[in-house]
């Protein structure tokens, strides 16, 4: 995307105005084993203890350009002050600051996110994350493995899926009692649906974004429409993958798919690209986040 810099200044003459937009997502617990058996006729079996903490002190975010802020300020530009996770802006409210408070947030939140990576890069985000033992890590990535430039470049899932043990066993390696919030992937089929009935944001996608699955936006033909239910089989792949290998850790909570399935209308979409959340979308995001960090129980 970054080699549409030029493309997109020139474009930008056109004043397209920033959107304003609607609403997000629920999560998980367990119990602690009561006293042994030895000590249960000396006194009373304490209280079970929930392993989820909604109310987490401090926070660290991992993933791409989505948790940067990318194109949500400025043109091919990354804006981590809108970030949905661990953003200053009053308007967004991101996860942290309606966690800890505008003050606290400032000090105790910390973007790890780099944009353009793809779940491969994630191994060495956890570790940098972990640096600064956080009482819970965001984590929100995989688009970048199904946007490429063609069906065949998206990352194998099996290869997805190896990257992601491989993130959770650099974060457990420094942070072993970390919480771990985990988005779903986007719905990249709605994104091209959504955003086929603006014509500006039709001829920004013609300079090289997410090409497997926004080439051509107007093709309806039978290899178009297989192109992109190649695309969309791969997201759902990858989310069974996050949901799957998040199961397994007890300290690890999965978005259920909220954010794949939310509803974004061109509202939550960035003014520049028609691709990255606008303020709006970051907004819409946070609301998902804080209301699964913060439920009694998991997503279903």
């Amino acid at each position: 995307m970054r080699t549409a810099a030029a493309a997109l200044t020139a474009l930008s003459f056109l004043g397209v105005a920033a959107l304003a937009g609607c609403s997000g997502g629920g999560p998980e617990g367990g119990v602690s084993q009561n006293a042994p058996a030895a000590s249960r006729s000396a006194s009373p079996s304490p209280s079970p203890t929930p392993d989820w903490n909604t109310e987490p002190r401090s926070i660290a975010a991992v993933g791409d350009s989505i948790t940067r802020g990318f194109d949500a300020c400025s043109v091919l530009a990354d804006c981590p002050e809108v970030s949905w996770a661990t953003g200053t802006d009053d308007t967004v409210r991101s996860l942290a600051v309606r966690l800890l408070g505008p003050s606290k947030a400032a000090d105790r939140s910390w973007n790890h996110a780099v944009s353009g990576s793809r779940m491969v890069q994630l191994p060495e985000q956890m570790k940098r994350a972990a640096k600064k033992r956080p009482e819970l890590v965001t984590v929100m990535t995989g688009a970048n493995d199904a946007c490429r430039d063609s069906v065949r470049l998206m990352t194998p899932v099996a290869d997805f899926r190896a990257s992601f043990e491989a993130s959770m066993r650099q974060l457990r390696a420094g942070a072993p009692k970390a919480q771990v919030y985990v988005s779903s992937v986007p719905d990249l089929k709605r994104l091209w649906s959504t955003g086929r009935a603006n014509e500006l944001g039709k001829r920004i996608w013609q300079l090289g974004i997410c090409q497997s699955m926004l080439a051509d936006a107007d093709d309806l033909g039978p290899a178009a429409v297989a192109r992109r239910d190649a695309v969309q089989d791969r997201v759902r792949a990858y989310n069974d993958v996050l949901r799957d290998v998040c199961a397994k850790d007890r300290h690890c909570r999965y978005d259920g798919g909220a954010v794949f399935d939310f509803r974004f209308t061109g509202a939550q979409l960035s003014p520049w690209d028609w691709f990255h959340p606008s303020r709006d979308g970051q907004a819409r995001l946070a609301e998902i986040a804080y209301r699964n960090v913060t439920a009694a129980e998991p997503p279903a």
